[in-house]
């Protein structure tokens, strides 16, 4: 029964991952970028400068700085690692070009979702939440939809996937140090615990400093390999492009296999179009959603063209990756062992404890956000908490690939269902982008209300204040 139900699993996913949900993201993304006007290239200088500017916080808000860095946490997990290893391995170097297309394209569609998310959040005792259940709820008045989708993520990456990173971290630390699984799983367990319990605001400045700290040490070696191995760029780029293109057969790499995982693992690391980063774009306190969408869209080039390919070079400047039989995590300690030594081993083990824990975080607040959207009731929250905490010990330890097929089974049906209400909602984020884009060319610093878009319903958080209303009789 276990045989046949795992084969089950595999034959939909394969479906799932190989054919639909990749023709659906390609699709969706081309059509958010076309009718956004290239919003991903137009507006790359506001990006940085909206980002910048929500670098200030209070205790009593989560800026739109930490909102991203929470995203980035989830975004930034052990795939970014092991992920692009797979990729190089199964398609050859061309597929870091198609990984490079599609988060480019995919962007877009992090910009609708996460503006959709800021538009329709609700406000509680914690400050704001929301994402596509809030939105499928208030936006396409189908709770039934919402209900659905919080079960999926709530399932998918609030547990499973959480387990499989504790999983991933607690196999590099016993590769490279001897260390006992389950001793490290139930110390993540107890570290764990100080943060989630401590609310949403303590999630947020733990993911900050950690994106802070994973940027300057995983990035800063990276560099550090480039710079070494300089002369060797030129080879490696022409390289990229020709595989990619299958100008040139290398390790068996044809554009087929170059494209498939290079889109792959590309949407997988980046999650533009599922519906996970939208959850912490809406906690942000923010004077318009279009500033966070622009904010969750540059996590996604940033993901991708920065922390992916930083694993892409260091694997194509060095020789393991033409050795027989090394993928995944293997494949990069073997390249980065080339370049730093024997000791870069246990290095690598502790950036996939940042990696790891700090994708723990966001991955956790995913589930917290959908369970307070099905039930307000604190007894499920603190359920869930625990049932997360389990799973970090029993992900420590076990073989989970049954888990994780399931997972991307869950998963896949979480995108199709995400897409569907963004791609029905979509006019919704467009008209505020012009809304945006219209206060700006007046030299403003745009503002939004409810009242912005003309026919919006069920739109909670954007009411004219009595200072706001005092200024615009005024005007």
């Amino acid at each position: 029964m276990q045989e046949l139900l795992q084969n089950l699993v595999g034959v939909t996913n394969d479906f799932l991952w190989s054919k639909l949900l990749i023709i659906m993201l390609v699709f969706s993304g081309l059509y958010f970028t076309f009718k956004s006007k290239f919003v991903q290239f137009r507006m790359l200088k506001e990006m940085v400068r909206v980002l910048m500017e929500g670098r200030t916080s209070s205790k009593d808000h989560v800026s739109p700085f930490q909102a991203f860095c929470i995203g980035m946490a989830a975004r930034v997990g052990t795939g970014n690692i092991t992920g692009i290893a797979i990729a190089i391995a199964l398609g050859g170097p061309g597929a870091v070009f198609w990984m490079w297309i599609i988060s480019i394209i995919s962007s877009a569609s992090s910009f609708i979702e996460s503006t959709l998310a800021q538009v329709y959040k609700v406000k509680d005792k914690n400050g704001f939440r929301g994402g596509p259940s809030y939105y499928m709820e208030k936006g396409l008045n189908k709770r039934w939809m919402g209900v659905f989708f919080s079960i999926l993520i709530t399932l998918s990456f609030g547990l499973v996937f959480n387990s499989v990173q504790s999983n991933t971290v607690s196999i590099a630390f016993e590769n490279s140090f001897g260390a006992n699984r389950l001793t490290l799983g139930i110390i993540m367990a107890i570290a764990f615990a100080a943060i989630i319990f401590g609310g949403v605001k303590r999630i947020a400045k733990m993911a900050e400093y950690k994106v802070m700290v994973l940027a300057v040490l995983y990035i800063g070696c990276a560099l550090f390999v480039v710079i070494t191995n300089i002369t060797k760029m030129p080879e490696v780029l022409s390289l990229i492009v020709k595989n990619a293109f299958g100008l040139q057969q290398i390790a068996g790499g044809s554009i087929g296999a170059a494209l498939m995982n290079g889109v792959k693992r590309g949407l997988f690391s980046n999650e533009a179009g599922m519906g996970s980063a939208p959850n912490v774009a809406a906690t942000a306190t923010t004077s318009h959603p279009v500033k966070q969408g622009l904010i969750q869209a540059f996590g996604v080039l940033t993901d991708t063209l920065i922390v992916c390919t930083s694993t892409a070079f260091i694997i194509l400047l060095s020789d393991a990756w033409k050795k027989p039989g090394l993928e995944g995590i293997a494949l990069t300690q073997a390249a980065l062992s080339e370049h730093v030594g024997s000791w870069a081993s246990g290095c690598l083990a502790i950036f996939i404890f940042l990696f790891g824990f700090g994708a723990l975080i966001g991955n956790y607040y995913y589930g917290e956000t959908n369970i307070r959207f099905l039930n307000t009731n604190k007894v499920w929250l603190i359920i869930y908490r625990a049932s997360v905490l389990a799973m970090i010990i029993f992900g420590s330890v076990a073989k989970i690939q049954v888990v994780w097929d399931m997972a991307d089974l869950f998963m896949g049906f979480m995108v199709i269902v995400n897409l569907i209400a963004i791609l029905l909602l979509s006019k919704v984020a467009f008209a505020a982008l012009q809304d945006y884009v219209k206060q700006k060319k007046a030299g403003k610093d745009p503002v939004f209300y409810k009242d912005s878009i003309e026919g919006i319903e069920n739109v909670e958080c954007w009411e004219y204040s009595e200072e706001d209303s005092t200024s615009k009789i005024a005007n």
